[in-house]
């Protein structure tokens, strides 16, 4: 058997992630590989943090590119802050709510669980009834962006009712960071974690992270051992922070973290809300011409993500073929319905890079010939 290199097609991502990514992001992975702890790179890293400090708006000293992806970021938030017996309040209306309740079982914490309806924001007043009835309650976690079904939540009035109930919050802002508002300091968010596949449109494989210096308090007085060692952050701490010298904890993946230099300083130059404005700009265009080809939103249009467009196939369309044929025919991959909305569900991703007007005009062309054929 004789092996050949691997060479991709060009594809245009407009899933759910990864995204599309930038010649200029993929050009940065292609720079010379140095050591993790060589002075120049520290350098960079310490840029790493300060520009994920903007893209998070916060000042937490604790903010970091985890060398994991997102999921690892999801799991660090909830080893490191909480602890078996604890009780957890978990929203739940999607494929990532339940697995934050995983996280919270496998733990051996108690998971107090408050479902809303599958492509609807979390519910309120149903929060609010699960933290009057658990006064106990540590910590109440959430998801900002629910990538399976397109939902956007209120992440300000939940951190503001965690905060009412001396809760700490756990957010998933995998899809969110980069393509909506997303304000930590302002809205008191006490643990954040992404990726950078969405909206950062950066290689998959890192996770942004933030603890408030509460959450940091919570974990550097914990009574039992972290029960994970690589994510353990109060190892990591020494090698993201300090000036000089820092401890090593792992070897970093050097490349990537060049691209996920070079994507904040995108994100940067464009400026934060100059982006937000850009996904909902072209979210608009979507469905506007989406509307024309008679097909449907699944989420109401004050709670969707723009870019994260959750959409029911259409009556008499095959969900596999369709996608197929943009994949064979127009390089255009869309994504598949998760849970609930599988085979029932398609998912149209307007993340970072991706996110313009050449990929919106192509894909509703494309998937009115899939639809006509």
């Amino acid at each position: 058997m004789t092996f050949k290199s691997f060479n991709p097609p060009q594809r245009i991502l407009m899933g759910p992630g990864p995204s599309d990514v930038s010649a200029r992001v993929l050009s940065a992975l292609s720079r010379p590989t140095i050591g993790h702890l060589d002075p120049l790179f520290i350098n960079m890293m310490d840029e790493v943090k300060t520009l994920l400090q903007y893209a998070f708006q916060t000042k937490n000293e604790f903010t970091i590119a985890l060398s994991a992806p997102g999921s690892a970021g999801m799991e660090a938030c909830f080893v490191n802050l909480v602890e078996a017996g604890d009780k957890v309040i978990v929203c739940r209306n999607g494929v990532f709510g339940e697995r934050m309740i995983e996280n919270v079982t496998r733990i051996g914490a108690e998971a107090i669980v408050v479902d809303s309806p599958w492509g609807r924001a979390v519910e309120i007043d149903k929060v609010a009834a699960a933290l009057n009835d658990h006064p106990d309650a540590k910590f109440l976690a959430f998801v900002h962006a629910e990538t399976s079904t397109g939902a956007v939540s209120d992440a300000q009035a939940l951190c503001k009712l965690a905060q009412e109930h001396e809760c700490l919050t756990i957010v998933d802002a995998v899809t969110s960071l980069g393509g909506i508002e997303l304000k930590v300091d302002e809205w008191g968010i006490d643990a954040i974690y992404s990726g950078t596949q969405k909206c950062m449109s950066c290689v998959p494989g890192i996770s942004p992270i933030s603890f408030s210096p509460k959450a940091v308090e919570v974990v550097q007085n914990r009574k039992t051992k972290i029960q994970s060692w690589f994510l353990d952050q109060t190892l990591v701490m020494g090698y993201w922070s300090g000036k000089g010298k820092r401890s090593y904890h792992h070897t970093a993946p050097v490349n990537s973290l060049y691209a996920l230099h070079e994507a904040l300083i995108m994100l940067h130059d464009e400026g934060l809300e100059n982006s937000w404005a850009r996904h909902r700009e072209q979210h608009e265009v979507l469905a506007k011409g989406l509307k024309e080809l008679g097909i449907e939103f699944i989420v109401p249009k004050e709670e969707r993500l723009p870019q994260l467009n959750a959409i029911y196939i259409p009556d008499g369309a095959d969900d596999a073929k369709v996608r197929n044929y943009l994949l064979e025919h127009y390089n255009l991959e869309i994504g598949a319905g998760l849970g609930a909305f599988a085979g029932k569900a398609w998912r149209i991703g307007l993340m970072g890079h991706g996110a313009k007007s050449e990929n919106v005009a192509l894909c509703l062309s494309a998937l009115k010939d899939a639809l006509n054929q």
